[in-house]
């Protein structure tokens, strides 16, 4: 009898761990772990959550007849008022019960809804609610802390508190069925149990209700790096775009003072198309764009280089429609343009030409821009991802973006020109949420 109640015992430590495990693939419930605070209509919503779960355990042992180590009744009550407040534990307690007491079992729906209301104070007690997360059944620690860490009592006090108020949650269960009768409501009670059997329950019902609660916190744990890693990716990719914005305004501000003394004219032309382009770059604030676009920034930007420059600047494009509505990162297209004006074509007496194609190789996105300009110096060739701003600003976002799965490369030959060719894949929804 005793060996078969160990047994049923262990089975019930597992059960509680299938359950949580099912619990936490429904995103619903996953999203209510990442609150500590909840309206009404959703401590209700998480009520019925726990009541759907570890009500239809307490229904299979109660119609089965047998079972009995599906029966978490008592241990999700708690931990329904422990997560989600008084309200929500006795809102579980109460739906959990109803199985059992249709059996008869007249005192589990006081008992259930007590619990549930315990964990929900419990809660309210909590120094903070992150505490309820951190708790352990191996309270020795604990102790130790009360007795050598004064300063840190009410955190360690809560944690006493919590493993007392499991076990007295046991001891009420166990009392009933002593005082009541086997039918007054379900345990694990057996007649004349050696201390050792005794001692297991309340071991079981303490390890019921803290492997959950571990299950759940690696769960919010995950989400939380998650939500952190994709904040800051968020954070890298403005800081970078914030970096080549004024980057691009102070060289375009430049090549106005340049004219503004020769041609006051052509000045005001630059300064309206300047205008025109900082009124759309304050409305975007998108990390990605269709290419599309980005193709239109680059016609408004080359129509202010080409009043600066004349005839001397010619731009030609080659784009294959089939690249347009491609997600890409934003900006990312002027810097590489604006190197080749600034430091291919602006250095020769005759003037020179930049192009930029696109195409579809392998299903990915090739992106080329080139120049026949002066060149880039071999020595400078060699650390121009340390220097350059634009192109280091440049890699640097796709990297955010892409990781390893991008190519960039850079070349150049003294006085014939410089290519500039990425390849990206296809923007994947995760990266596209970034956006």
């Amino acid at each position: 009898m005793v060996e078969q109640e160990l047994v049923t015992l262990l089975l019930k430590v597992a059960v509680a761990a299938s359950l949580a495990s099912i619990l936490i693939r429904f995103s619903t419930f996953k999203r209510m772990l990442m609150r500590e605070e909840r309206t009404l209509a959703q401590r209700l919503k998480l009520a019925f959550g726990f009541s759907l779960i570890y009500g239809s355990g307490v229904a299979t042992r109660v119609v089965t007849r047998s079972y009995h180590a599906v029966d978490l009744g008592l241990e999700g009550s708690f931990l329904s008022g422990i997560l989600g407040g008084y309200v929500t534990g006795l809102v579980s307690g109460v739906i959990i019960s109803i199985p059992a007491m249709a059996n008869g079992e007249y005192l589990s729906m006081p008992l259930f809804a007590g619990v549930g209301v315990l964990g929900g104070l419990l809660r309210d007690g909590a120094p903070d609610k992150e505490e309820v997360w951190r708790f352990s059944p191996f309270i020795d620690l604990s102790l130790y802390r009360l007795i050598r860490r004064w300063d840190d009592h009410r955190r360690t006090a809560f944690h006493v508190v919590f493993l007392i108020a499991i076990l007295f949650a046991e001891g009420v269960r166990w009392t009933a069925v002593e005082v009541f009768g086997r039918r007054a409501v379900f345990s694990l009670h057996v007649d004349d149990a050696p201390p050792l059997l005794v001692a297991t329950v309340y071991a079981t019902t303490l390890f019921v209700v803290t492997v959950p609660l571990k299950i759940w916190n690696s769960a919010r744990n995950e989400m939380k790096l998650d939500s952190q890693q994709r904040l800051l990716t968020e954070a890298r990719l403005e800081a970078l775009r914030s970096q080549i914005n004024p980057h691009f305004l102070f060289n375009t501000l430049n090549s106005v003072s340049s004219l503004i003394r020769t041609n006051p004219e052509q000045a005001r032309v630059v300064v309206y198309k300047l205008s025109s382009i900082l009124r759309r770059l304050l409305r975007k604030h998108e990390n990605l764009n269709p290419l599309r676009d980005e193709l239109a920034f680059i016609d408004d930007y080359l129509s202010i280089e080409m009043v600066r420059f004349g005839p001397k600047l010619r731009f030609l494009k080659e784009i294959d429609p089939e690249t347009l509505g491609w997600q890409v990162p934003s900006m990312i297209l002027q810097p590489l343009v604006e190197n080749c004006v600034r430091h291919g074509i602006s250095g020769k007496v005759d003037g020179g030409t930049i192009r930029l194609r696109t195409s579809l190789v392998g299903g990915k996105l090739h992106l080329l821009v080139e120049d026949d300009g002066v060149g880039i110096p071999e020595a400078k060739l060699a650390t121009l991802f340390e220097r350059g701003i634009g192109v280091t600003n440049v890699n640097q976002r796709l990297k955010v973006f892409f990781g390893n799965d991008y190519r960039m490369w850079i070349d150049s030959k003294p006085g014939e020109g410089t290519r500039t060719e990425i390849e990206i894949p296809s923007m994947q929804p995760a990266l596209a949420a970034v956006s």
